[in-house]
C-alpha cells in the first residue's frame, strides 16, 4: 500500500492514480494528523508491502516530524519514507537521507523515476516485514531450544546434540519438534534457507 500525505488535493490525486496505473493500491492523506489517525498504535501492515510519499512542509507538522515519530516507533524498515517537496534543498536531502529516509524527490518530478522507487521501496518493506516474522518466530525459542537449533545448523545429528547435551536422544527429538513447528518449516534444510 503506497500512503501518500500532501496537504494538496491535485498532487494527491495524481500519486494515486500514477499509482495505479502501476497497480499499486494508495490512500491519500491531507496531512499528518489524518494519516497518524488511519495508522493508530497497532497498524496491520499490508501484505504488498507499505511506503509512504511524504510532502516535507505541511501546515499542521513538517513531514520531517512525522518522519521521526515513524522512526521512534520503529516503522521506518516496514514503511519505507520518499520525501516530496517544492522548496527542497540539497542540505535537507541529505540530512533526510542519513536519517534513514529511502529517497527524496523534489517537485516537479520524474513520475518513472518515483514510481520505480516506490516499487523498490515496497520490496523493501516485503523484505524487512519478512526478517521482523523470523525475529518473532526465533524470539519464541527457549534458550535450550537455541542451543539445539545451533547444533541442528552444525549439521550435527540427534545422537550427537544428546552427547553434547548430556540429554537423552529423545528429549533433543521433543526440541526439534517444537523448534520446526515455531520457526514454521518441515526440515532442518528448510530451517537453515529461512536463517540464512
Amino acid at each position: 500500500m503506497l500512503h501518500i500525505v500532501d496537504d494538496e488535493e491535485a498532487i494527491r490525486d495524481s500519486l494515486i492514480w500514477l499509482a495505479q496505473s502501476r497497480l499499486i493500491d494508495a490512500a491519500g492523506y491531507d496531512g499528518v494528523q489524518a494519516f497518524l489517525a488511519m495508522l493508530g498504535e497497532d497498524y496491520a501492515f499490508s501484505p504488498e508491502g507499505d511506503c509512504l510519499l511524504l510532502d516535507m512542509r505541511m501546515p499542521d507538522m513538517s513531514g520531517a516530524l512525522l518522519f521521526d515519530t515513524l522512526a521512534t516507533r520503529g516503522l521506518t524498515r516496514r514503511m519505507p519514507v520518499i520525501f516530496l517537496t517544492g522548496h527542497g534543498d540539497v542540505p535537507m536531502a541529505v540530512d533526510s537521507l542519513k536519517r534513514g529516509a529511502f529517497d527524496f524527490f523534489e517537485k516537479p518530478f520524474n513520475d518513472n523515476k518515483l514510481m520505480d522507487r516506490v516499487q523498490e521501496a515496497l520490496q523493501a518493506s516485503l523484505e524487512a516485514g519478512d526478517q521482523a516474522l523470523v525475529q518473532s518466530r526465533l524470539a519464541s525459542l527457549s534458550s535450550r531450544e537455541r542451543e539445539v537449533m545451533d547444533l541442528i545448523l552444525d549439521g550435527k545429528m540427534n545422537k550427537v546434540i544428546a552427547d553434547m547435551m548430556g540429554i537423552s536422544m529423545r528429549t533433543v527429538e521433543v526440541h526439534r519438534s517444537h523448534i520446526l513447528a515455531k520457526m514454521h518449516v518441515r526440515t532442518a534444510v528448510e530451517l537453515a534457507r529461512l536463517l540464512k
